[in-house]
């Protein structure tokens, strides 16, 4: 017995067993929901071992978490009456004392740093020693912070346009964790919210902190939106192609039962959900479904040509069942690919992805059998699309084509490639970490509010190493710092910069009585005065602990970067690098760029060569599966030409249209490539039966699985077409442009497969037209006839 009516046969006759397995394995990974774990911090795209991830962890080990920040400002010229300015302070200090705040700065602690002659030694006073009373008492305080204190400019305010600030720091070891969340959340959103309203004054919130976490609340409002559009819009379409209540709810019954074990697997895994991992249920519907349609399509086609209900669903399973494996096993295949990057983000994309649609193809491959074993046969009504005239028309088109219009088929691909190339060329690199954001939410317009006011919210950490104790504080070191700094300050994508520096300068304008034109660093014979100040006191050195080791021998300078990609990013860091080189030479000190910001950016550039490395690998497996089920190298060849050219096409599009690569849109060739050769395997597998009961007549074999196969490939592309369009809803630009750019992809796919495939078959028909080229499979397709005779002889 075949192996295929074998498995049909076990699936029949232990319908009910199965279905209870199948509900027990359900419920089972129901349960396994509520493991879900919800991104708390950045998808990091490197290695742990990576060497820009370890300078990293060794930036956190001697300074702590640098993302711990939370920024509230307002612009709002209001602020500046005494009641709201009052208001404002008062805001800082309430959130002062949450249990997850460390501490917070605002206008109001902000504190003048003087001389004390009598003890020798500096010390802090207060701005301002009781609340402003009035507005033109506030208006003095205004004017002494933006003319006397250009220490605390563009950090707790920006001169040039009024706005002020509040910095929030979190407690480091809430960062990475669910309490994040939950203060943000439930705490600080409505405690804002409340002062907005009171004061009516518009306050920006910004820091990585709250970013994240706005982001990952966005990611998981859209999965339901992106399940349930996934689930109307490929329902009807199924029903439009099929116009049956009951075949479409069945389909529905498989997919939604699909969602559950992807979300199950998610829990089970123990992985989180990104902003990759949130499309699995969705991507598990959209492809879901076209299993159904050629298995539904399949039953329908078998009981309109002899009725038999039994035979009908044992062919199904035996004849339909064996491509769809094919066709899942190349799709997994495809996602598969990603688990080979070493990048942890794609490798659990991968598994998840790959494991789900393996489940969807037993899933669909059990339940429409089983189900509609134990319904009646479908009526008339529910087999009239099978004679629709549009359809007729189509194929029609498709197989005049063909049979007269090669040529045709053939400069028009020519054509196209061109073209493609051309747009190849025009294609940029991109990546940041803001970049595929959702551009129409708040949180979003805040960043751009902070960029334009502050220069930039994405941390870059310079780390320098002075190889020897206490070799921050030498003035020679200092000076070299300044010049370094100096070059930054003059980059218009970073902000000025916050380090040491500023406290020796402030500590020089203290020693001059407070006098701003003294902000500088201090003359070799002005050190040692101020020093002499400095060691009495002890008001510095909470001050220089955040940016200057216990040993002091590390010292960090900060600035923050505004949302550029990666080529821009290069750029500077070239230029930071030769100026580096050149005040801080090698063999005096080690220097290290640094910061969540670059880490991401060289993420991105490692992730886009792992990725080509992936598809690569994708198309060499599905060559190798190819191979091992045709035994016929030409035909890889002719196999694969039609589905790489609508990866060429996509590659060509996105160059015209400004659609940069990135971790978002690599994406698309490897999961576009494994989905596209699904028509590819259900043609060739329909040629080569046709071929056996056709005595190897290569055109009447094309026409006739193209006539068969036309249909089913027709349907399931338009699904796959408007099931990843659905994606195009997303707020976040690399969800757009994945969905857009896939269902793109698959539309050519279609077209290539229907056309350009079926064309060379033709057009190199004396040259595979044989047995020697197309070796027995080793998994069986069995003809009409011997189908038949098998089935009798075993009945």
């Amino acid at each position: 017995m075949n192996f295929w009516t074998y498995i049909a046969r076990i699936i029949i006759k232990g319908r009910i067993p199965i279905l209870i397995i199948l509900a027990f394995i359900t419920y089972l990974l129901a349960t396994q929901m509520k493991y879900m774990r919800f991104s708390h911090s950045e998808a990091n795209l490197l290695p742990k071992n990576h060497e820009v991830n370890l300078e990293y962890n060794k930036f956190l080990k001697i300074f702590g978490e640098e993302g711990n920040l939370i920024i509230l400002a307002t612009q709002d010229s209001t602020i500046y009456t005494a009641k709201k300015f009052n208001n404002w302070n008062k805001l800082s200090k309430q959130l002062d004392t949450l249990p997850q705040i460390d501490f917070t700065v605002s206008i109001g602690d902000i504190k003048k740093l003087y001389k004390d002659t009598e003890n020798e030694r500096f010390d802090f006073t207060p701005i301002y020693n009781h609340p402003p009373k009035t507005d033109k008492e506030v208006d003095s305080i205004k004017t002494d912070l933006f003319e006397n204190l250009p220490f605390y400019d563009n950090f707790l305010f920006n001169k040039k346009t009024g706005t002020i600030r509040t910095i929030i720091y979190i407690k480091k070891d809430i960062v990475n964790t669910i309490e994040r969340k939950k203060f943000i959340l439930e705490v600080l959103n409505p405690t804002i919210a409340k002062f907005e309203k009171d004061n009516n004054i518009d306050v920006k919130i910004s820091g990585m902190p709250y970013i994240r976490t706005m982001n990952s609340k966005s990611i998981t409002d859209e999965i339901g939106i992106f399940v349930v559009l996934a689930l109307l819009v490929t329902s009807i379409i199924f029903f439009f192609f099929f116009r049956s209540h009951r075949a479409t709810l069945i389909t529905m019954i498989v997919v939604s039962v699909g969602v559950i074990w992807a979300f199950g697997f998610i829990g089970l895994f123990g992985y989180e959900i990104t902003v990759l991992t949130a499309l699995i249920p969705p991507l598990i519907i959209v492809i879901g479904v076209p299993n159904c349609i050629f298995l539904i399509n399949k039953y329908q086609q078998e009981i309109k040509e002899h009725g038999n209900q039994a035979k009908s669903l044992q062919r199904v399973i035996s004849k339909v069942g064996n491509a769809t494996l094919m066709t899942n096993v190349t799709t997994a295949s495809g996602f598969a690919t990603f688990i080979f990057t070493k990048s942890q983000l794609l490798n659990e994309f991968g598994i998840i992805a790959s494991v789900n649609i393996l489940a969807i193809f037993i899933l669909s491959l059990l339940i429409i059998p089983i189900i509609y074993s134990f319904l009646h046969k479908p009526q008339d009504k529910h087999l009239r699309h099978l004679e629709k005239r549009w359809i007729d028309t189509i194929v029609s088109w498709m197989e005049r084509t063909v049979r007269h219009k090669r040529i045709a088929v053939y400069i028009s691909t020519v054509v196209v490639i061109v073209f493609s190339i051309i747009g190849v060329y025009m294609i940029k690199v991109s990546g940041s970490l803001i970049e595929d954001m959702p551009k129409g939410k708040d949180f979003f317009k805040d960043i751009v509010f902070f960029e334009n006011e502050f220069g930039g919210i994405m941390p870059l950490e310079i780390i320098i190493d002075t190889k020897r104790k206490k070799g921050v504080m030498k003035l020679s070191t200092l000076k070299r710092m300044d010049k370094l700094v100096e070059i930054i300050d003059e980059i218009p994508e970073l902000s000025p910069t916050v380090s040491v520096l500023n406290i020796v300068k402030y500590s020089k304008q203290a020693y001059y009585n407070g006098n701003p034109k003294y902000y500088q660093l201090p003359t070799t014979q002005e050190q040692n005065f101020i020093l002499s100040y400095t060691k009495n006191s002890n008001t510095n050195s909470d001050l220089l602990s955040n940016f200057v080791d216990s040993t002091g021998q590390y010292a960090r300078i900060t600035t923050f970067m505004k949302d550029i990609g990666t080529d821009k990013m290069e750029r500077i860091e070239e230029r930071l690098q030769a100026r580096i080189d050149k005040v801080l030479p090698a063999e005096n000190y080690n220097v290290t760029l640094t910061g969540k910001s670059l880490v991401f950016l060289k993420g991105t550039n490692y992730l886009i060569k792992n990725l080509v490395i992936s598809l690569s690998l994708a198309i060499f497996l599905i060559s190798l599966f190819m191979a091992w089920m045709f035994r016929s190298f030409k035909m890889i060849l002719i196999s694969l030409l039609p589905n790489i050219l609508p990866l060429l096409v996509t590659a060509g599009l996105m160059g015209y249209l400004g659609v940069p690569i990135k971790p978002s849109t690599i994406l698309v060739f490897s999961i576009a490539f494994g989905i596209s050769v699904d028509d590819t395997i259900h043609f060739l597998a329909k040629y080569r039966q046709e071929l056996q009961v056709n005595n190897w007549r290569v055109k009447i074999s094309v026409y006739n699985a193209l006539r068969e196969t036309g249909v089913s490939m027709f349907y399931t592309s338009i699904v796959l077409f408007f099931g990843f369009l659905v994606f195009t809803v997303s707020s976040f630009g690399g969800t757009i442009a994945l969905g857009g750019l896939v269902s793109v992809t698959l539309l050519f796919a279609m077209v290539s497969n229907l056309l350009l495939l079926p064309s060379l078959l033709l057009s190199l028909e004396k040259k595979i037209a044989n047995k020697k080229v197309l070796k027995k499979p080793p998994i069986q397709i069995l003809t009409e006839t011997e189908a038949e005779l098998k089935e009798e002889t075993e009945d």
